[in-house]
Order: C-alpha cells, then structure tokens, then sequence
C-alpha cells in the first residue's frame, strides 16, 4: 500500500509557465467535445490519427483495428531505423502481445536463448579480467507461475518489423509520399512514411494536423482531419511541443553515443567465453557499456559517455570507433562494421499532463515520459500506455463512453509513469555505484565537465578545454590498472570487495521488477476503489528486485492462473485468455454460488441497457466441482455469453484463496485485462442498483 501513497504524492498538478500558454490551452479545452458527443464516423475525417511509427503507435493501431476503429499512423521518417534501442520486454508487455495474434510466438522463437543473456558481466576488458557478474533469470521466472509468458531479449528493430507484419495482415499499407494521391490515402489503414506534423489546429469540432512531406524534390503539406490525435513521437514529440505540454522532471543526466556495430567473430568469442546481455568495461583507455543484442548474428551496440563541446560527433568517426571498440574488447578481430553513430541525451521527465484540448489530444510513449534506460522502462511503459488506452478510444468511438472517459487515461497511467521514472533513476544510480566504487563517480566527471565548460576552465581555449578534459579523465581511469585494482593492493583489495558486496547484495543495476511490471495499481480513473483501501507510509523506489504478489484489488492486473475453459478440452488458458482482444467486453468472475448467479443476471441486464458487451465466467474449483457437468446454463438463462471454468490443479492455492476472497466474492474485469470492481464476499445490498453504479462509474456515465 506504501506504493499508493507514493504514486498519490509525487502525482501533483503542474501549472503552466506562462499566463498566456495556460490561456492558450484552456481555450483549446473549451473547445472540445460535450461529454455527451459520440462520435458519428464522418469518412472525411479520420477516428484516430496516431503520430509516430515507434512500437507504441504500432501497437496501438494493432489494438485499435483489433477493435474495429479505423486509425492512420503519420511517420516523419521515411524509411525504419535498424538501430537496436530497446530490447528488453518486459511479463506485462509480453502478456499484452499475447493479445495479438502469433506475435510472442514471433518473438520467442526469434531471440535468442535466455542463457545467452542472462547475465550482466563486469570486467576490465572482453579479454581481461572479469570483476563479477550478476544473472537477473531465477527459476521462477521461467515457470510460467505469475505470467503466463516469460521476458524476452529482442531488439526494437525486429520488433517493428514484427508488428508491421501484423499490420499488414490486418489490411495496412505503408506508403511513401510519392505515392500518395489527394487525400484518400488517408481514410483507410495507412502507414504514411515522410509525414511530419507541423501544426495542429483544434478550433473546430475535429482536430485538424497539417502534415508536411517531400513529393518528387517539392515540399507538399496536406490537412488531415481526425476526432482524436495521439502523440506517440518520442521523446522529441511535436504533438507535445505544438499543445503546449511542458515535461517535469530530471533534465540532462548523462549524454552518451550509441554506437551500432556487427562482429561475428565477437559474437562468437563470447559465445564460447562469457555470454551475457550488458557488459561493463572499466580499463585505463576506455569506459562503456557493451550490449549484446544477438551474439548469434554478432549484432552489438556500444554506449560511451560523450562531453560535447569538448568532444564532438566527429569525433567519432567509424575509424574512431573501431580503435575504441578494441580498447574495450581487449583485442581486435578484424570483422567489426560500424552500422550507426549516434548521440543522445538521458532523461528522467514525465509530461505535466498526457490529455489535452477537451480530451481528444493525448500522449503515449516517450512523447509523455523519458526514461533513464535502466531496467528497460522505456518503451515497456509506452506499451502498457497503448494497452490502457485502446479499449478507452474504442468505448468512446463505438459510443459506449463520453470523451471524459479518455481523461482516466490520464488519472491512471501518469501516476504509473512518475513512479517508474523514480524507479528507473534508483536503478541508474544503483548502475553508477559500480564505477563509483572503482573510483569512478560519474558524478564527479560530469561536475569537472561543467567546471570546464562554465567555471575557471571556460576562459581557456576550446583545444585546451579538450587536453584538461582529456587529461583529468586519463588520471581517473589510471585507478583502473593492474597494479591498483588487485587483492595484493589494500586500496585496490578493497574496492573488490566492496565491489563483490554489491552484487551479493542486488546493489547492481537490475534487469527485473516483477512487483512493478506486474503489480502496478491504478488508484483512480475507471475503476471503482474500495472504502476499506488503508495507506500505509510511503514507499519509495529501491532499485532493487521485489517478488510479485498476487491481487485482485481494484486497479491491478488480473492475477494468472491456468485453466480449462471447457472440462473436455485438454488446453490450458490463462485467466488472461479470459478477456478477449477483439472487442470491448468487459469479463465477471463468478463462483457457482447462488448469489453470485444473481448479481451475474442483474449485470447482463445493466449491460445490455448500455449497450456494453458482458461475459460471465463462473469458476469451478476442485471443491465445488460438483454439478460442472451440468454447467451453469439453467441458471444463467436466457443469457448465453457466459463460460463455465474449470480451475487447473496446482501447488498454489485455488483462485479464491489467491485473491483473498471467498467463493461468494465477484470481480469485474476491464478489457485491458485490469480489475474494475470486485465484491470480497458478496453483496448486501441490490445487485442491479450495484451493477448500475459501477458500470456509470466506469464508463464515466454519471
């Protein structure tokens, strides 16, 4: 409960800066829709325009279209990077793509095996000595126990290519702008490469977007008009910056260079030698940070710390590279190819709002939050972005919901959001303690950095600058040699050892957050919280791994179970398989419990007089399987969308127990597979009058 104290606290409103932009923005907000609107599907203008072609866009148009909204995605660049970027996807992300079709099965047979990257390995150089390693898998991460679905080590790149291929399969076509004719393109399933956003006009009933691109060597703009914009343009956004929407947080931590390369001949070396995911080098030429995207292809990318305007991109040169890459691997193997240069900046910023202009511009991804890259927070939280705000579109759209519902988007994933940003920067600083113990604070060199850019070093030459930095950073890296960092020497035998206390202790950077990926809470939006919610002193973020403990409290993910949906049938579902990816159906969990058979009744009828799609699972446990053979047709009639389940023997405890109910509890599942409402053990007042209270709660329908 420290976790909802914490998420409350740091979740404060933001004010603009300017008495002028927040004139602006209230203006634009009187503008939007009437809570009562519904949108009439006008073909001239588009449901949803999703700006940006990242994962998050991508797996929002999936789970749009999955849902029968139509969408456009607008993509300023004209071609998809194969940098690497992310590559760590996280259990919720892999229970989310286990709602499109055949995608984890994609991506688990196409990565590699986990013991290749497993571990994180420090050490002096490839070749050279090795000061520790820290494996991140425990057996219970592979037993399928919490999730249905293991993490997974996949690169970013060959994840878009996986969801363009769904895509694709779902009727989308991605166009460059040479072929693009009038605007027809734009009402159908497009992918518009070389578009880019450059202005955003909100003052009628639709949103109209001014895109910009290049057809045959001439600048040509056309407007695109839509009911809902979703920024989901990184972390430079231009739907962000048009709307006005400023970012709170930790500006400008590290900036580094990412450098892309292939190496079979590495790849193969640490196959055989020392196979892991990350590798720390700490040697007197060189720092950085080695991540082995796919050892089998010999796929890599380098992180250096880069001290811009001393140093500069030219720098760094493929040549340069190269010289670097082995002062880091310890030896050259002849067959590196430098792939892509580039530079970047480490943020920790949340947006100050994700929902704007009468809730029909929203954000999602990197466009709402940066993140340090520690623990892979990045575009796993972007994912669950686009999760939690599909069916939401979708309600709206189809006219299930007012548009105040898209507001709980909001009121839900930005406390998430400023959460995983303090957990992440735990994380980074726990990544910082290595060097740091070496003798090495990161906080030191970016503090000389500045003393030489503004303080007594700014009077000199930009070529001398460059020596003093050069030099001050060589001294460092001199604590780095042999005769200091070994057992023989005291200061050195004691770094090693404190060195060892960190990893025994999980001290290290951590790969894994099962208690956050899976058990994050939504405290409001479209849920209905229970009185007896007690906080407790807050939590803050440790950086460290903390197991995940099963919930059915309001706001949290369905707890995982596996079980048989029809007691013939020898397949094994999760709980998870329960709520479907192809509509908005809202999912109540049952026990063949006569109450319990009543208040389902009274929440069909509820349903069906808003028009929401219902499915009633009733839950047979191993003790109350007296009469599944007879089901619970008769006393759910004449309703016919129900499901009799059928709970799977297990060392856990049956579904009741794990959630802390009785069998004369019910749960209320949202389409995005997190718990709406739930009653512990039965209700005592009217069923109907409940059922019709919690459903206007949810759907906003006051």
């Amino acid at each position: 409960m420290g976790f909802l104290r914490f998420i409350r606290r740091y979740n404060y409103p933001f004010k603009d800066k300017t008495r002028n932009r927040a004139y602006l923005i209230q203006h634009i907000q009187r503008r939007g829709f009437s809570k009562e609107q519904v949108f009439k599907g006008d073909d001239a203008v588009l449901p949803v325009l999703i700006i940006g072609a990242g994962p998050v866009g991508l797996v929002l148009s999936i789970l749009l279209t999955k849902l029968g909204i139509n969408c456009t995605v607008l993509e300023r660049n004209k071609a998809f990077s194969k940098h690497p970027q992310a590559h760590f996807i996280n259990n919720r992300s892999m229970e989310i793509f286990c709602k499109i079709d055949g995608l984890v099965e994609e991506i688990q047979r196409s990565q590699p095996p986990v013991d290749l990257w497993r571990k994180f390995v420090y050490c002096t150089s490839l070749s050279g000595s090795i000061l520790g390693s820290v494996d991140h898998i425990q057996p219970q991460d592979l037993e399928h126990v919490v999730s249905p679905v293991s993490v997974a080590h996949f690169s970013q790149y060959k994840l878009t290519m996986l969801l363009l291929k769904q895509l694709e399969n779902l009727g989308f076509q991605t166009c460059a702008p040479e072929s693009s004719e009038g605007n027809k393109q734009f009402r159908d399933k497009k992918i518009l490469m070389g578009h880019e956003c450059v202005s955003i006009d909100t003052s009628n009933d639709f949103i109209t977007v001014t895109a910009s691109s290049v057809n045959n060597g001439k600048q040509v703009e056309k407007n695109i008009r839509c009911n809902i914009l979703i920024g989901a343009d990184g972390a430079g956004s231009t739907v962000r910056k048009h709307v006005g929407i400023d970012m709170r947080g930790e500006k400008d931590l590290q900036k580094l260079v990412s450098i892309h390369f292939l190496s079979k001949r590495l790849g193969q070396f640490l196959l055989k030698e020392n196979p892991g995911m990350l590798f720390f080098i700490f040697n007197t030429e060189a720092i950085g940070v080695l991540v082995a995207h796919d050892l089998r292809q010999g796929e890599f990318v380098l992180q250096i710390p880069f001290y811009p305007p001393q140093q500069t991109i030219e720098d760094f040169s493929p040549k340069a590279c190269e010289k670097l890459i082995s002062k880091l691997v310890g030896r050259e193997f002849g067959d590196v190819d430098v792939i892509d240069i580039k530079p970047w900046i480490m943020h920790a910023e949340v947006a100050e709002r994700f929902v704007c202009c009468g809730n029909r511009i929203i954000l999602a991804g990197d466009a709402a939050h940066r993140f340090p890259p520690a623990g892979g927070f990045g575009m796993n939280t972007g994912i669950q972005d686009a999760h939690n705000l599909a069916w939401k579109v979708a309600s709206v759209i189809k006219g299930i919901a007012p548009t105040s519902m898209l507001n709980t988007y909001d009121m839900e994933r930005r406390p998430i959001s400023v959460f995983n940003t303090r957990l992440s920067l735990e994380n980074y600083r726990a990544a910082m303690s290595v060097p740091a113990t070496l003798g090495l604070n990161p906080t030191v060199a970016n503090t000389v950095h500045k003393v030489i850019i503004n303080g007594v070093g700014s009077i000199l030459p930009s070529g001398l600058q460059r020596l003093a930095l050069d030099g001050i950073f060589a001294i460092g890296r001199a604590q780095l040699s042999e005769s200091v960092l070994n057992e023989s020497n005291p200061l050195g035998s004691s770094r090693l050892a404190k060195l060892r206390h960190i990893f025994e202790e999980g001290k290290s950077l951590q790969l894994q957050f099962p208690a956050e990926d899976l058990g994050f809470r939504y405290l409001q939006g479209a849920i209905m919280p229970e009185s007896s919610d007690v906080e407790s002193s807050p939590q803050v973020p440790t950086g460290r791994r903390r197991d995940y403990i099963p919930s059915a409290q309001p706001g949290c993910r369905l707890p995982h179970i596996f079980v048989r949906v029809n007691r013939l049938s020898k397949e094994m579902v999760s709980t998870h398989d329960l709520v479907s990816g192809d509509k908005v159906e809202f999912v109540l969990i049952i026990a063949p419990v006569k109450e319990s058979y009543h208040l389902a009744r009274e929440a069909f009828k509820v349903a069906e007089e808003r028009q929401v799609c219902l499915k009633v699972c009733v839950f047979w446990s191993t003790d109350s399987g007296v009469g599944l053979d007879k089901g619970s047709k008769e006393a759910l009639s004449p309703w016919k969308n129900y499901a009799d389940v059928d709970e799977v023997c297990s060392t856990t405890a049956n579904w009741w127990d794990m959630c802390n109910m009785t069998n004369r509890g019910a749960i209320l599942v949202r389409p995005d597979e997190h718990i709406a409402w739930r009653t512990i053990s039965g209700l005592a007042g009217d069923p109907r009058a409940e059922m019709q209270r919690v459903f206007s709660s949810i759907l906003r329908a006051h």
